[in-house]
């Protein structure tokens, strides 16, 4: 970046960022009540501006390790503005531990890196121990919302969240709400057309109540 952008991110990040380590975040305090939805891995933060241009009633923290995405989004919460939308610049693992268990209205996760290699595969971030975290924070009712167009994660995706009890849903069309980016688009240029899941948080079990609790 240049010195000129470099001292904008410094400001912008200070004024609208979220440090990725700490203590629990208020989302009170920081949104003033309105429900939170966490978007994971951003990429050039296209979908994130353009979902929070159309629902400013909804408070969006994006996160994305990669500088440039986080300099576009940390630009449009300042000079849109987006006053609703907040920033992590580093890894959702790390920030999962501020989450509060129980706040989140929704979580999404749009095309996160495939890891193409079989060898690989591991790395992914839909993965059970992950889904789990993620639910773990997630309100009864809060969306979690997958998207990619790659075929094999599509089916890990669908088989780890079937294979979470707290989660109902599955393999939708794609929602005409969700941003095209360009990022999709290249996909479809290339023939891989993206697969959408959408789970809700459902209630415990009665089994799961605590005794003495209609």
């Amino acid at each position: 970046m240049s010195e000129q952008r470099q001292a904008e991110f410094d400001t912008w990040l200070e004024r609208w960022g979220l440090d990725q380590s700490g203590e629990l975040v208020d989302w009170n305090e920081v949104f003033g009540g309105r429900p939170v939805v966490l978007d994971i891995g951003f990429g050039r933060g296209e979908g994130t501006v353009d979902m929070a241009r159309a629902d400013s009633g909804t408070a969006i923290v994006g996160i994305e390790v990669h500088t440039p995405g986080v300099v576009a989004v940390l630009d449009a919460i300042e000079n849109d503005p987006l006053p609703h939308v907040r920033a992590v610049h580093g890894d959702v693992l790390r920030f999962l531990l501020r989450v509060p268990l129980d706040s989140l209205a929704g979580v999404r996760i749009y095309f996160p890196d495939p890891w193409p290699k079989k060898r690989h595969h591991a790395r992914r971030l839909v993965r059970s121990d992950v889904v789990g975290a993620l639910v773990d924070r997630l309100e009864v009712g809060g969306i979690l919302h997958l998207a990619t167009d790659i075929a094999d994660y599509a089916q890990q995706m669908a088989e780890v969240c079937n294979a979470e009890d707290r989660l109902d849903g599955g393999i939708v069309p794609r929602p005409d709400w969700r941003p095209l980016t360009r990022f999709e688009q290249r996909g479809l240029d290339a023939g891989r057309p993206p697969t959408d899941l959408i789970y809700t948080r459902s209630p415990p079990a009665a089994s799961d109540r605590p005794a003495g609790l209609i």
